[in-house]
């Protein structure tokens, strides 16, 4: 006799088990450069959209997160601090700044001067580094944790997408100069 309470298949809220493995092989140099942009930046997260020759992978390196890299419907994780027998690409020249302050309801950032002018050209030389067809997304915290604030990059594109909490800010083509 069947168990009538028992699920017809998976339990939807259930997540599939991800591998954990030591490289991810010619993405090893992309771990490196966000892991080492996250770490002098001070951001808390830094993605990777990187086109391959036949899918797109996406590397994603968080704060004190193990390193998730997805291509196509396989995500695996790399553990944080692991050494990666790979060539270090060329970290674009990025400082940790403060905080910022933000106004939510207004859209208003409020910087050390200069900052997000910097962060947004590091994040440019960002995309730069990975590539023509590839996107680079940073985030940083602010001094409203539910409000962090995102710069997004594409290497072949001279606008940027500033993101602060949920609204984005398409910044003018050539910004900053």
């Amino acid at each position: 006799m069947a168990d009538e309470t028992a699920p017809d298949g998976p339990d939807p809220g259930a997540t599939e088990p991800v591998d954990v493995v030591a490289t991810v092989g010619a993405l090893d140099p992309t771990v490196l450069l966000l892991r080492e942009f996250l770490h002098r930046s001070g951001a808390l997260r830094t993605v990777a959209v990187v086109q391959l020759e036949d899918d797109t992978a996406v590397v994603d390196v968080g704060r004190l997160q193990p390193v998730e890299v997805t291509i196509g419907e396989r995500t695996v994780q790399l553990p944080h601090a692991l050494e990666l027998d790979a060539a270090a690409l060329l970290v674009p020249d990025v400082k940790q700044l403060p905080p910022f302050e933000v106004d939510p309801s207004t859209g208003e950032v409020s910087s050390p001067l200069g900052g997000l002018e910097h962060y947004a050209r590091s994040v440019r030389d960002l995309a730069g580094i990975l590539g023509e067809d590839n996107v680079a997304f940073v985030s940083w915290e602010t001094s409203d944790p539910e409000v962090p604030i995102s710069i997004t990059a594409r290497a072949s594109d001279d606008g940027l997408l500033v993101t602060l909490g949920e609204e984005e800010f398409e910044t003018e083509p050539g910004w900053p100069a």
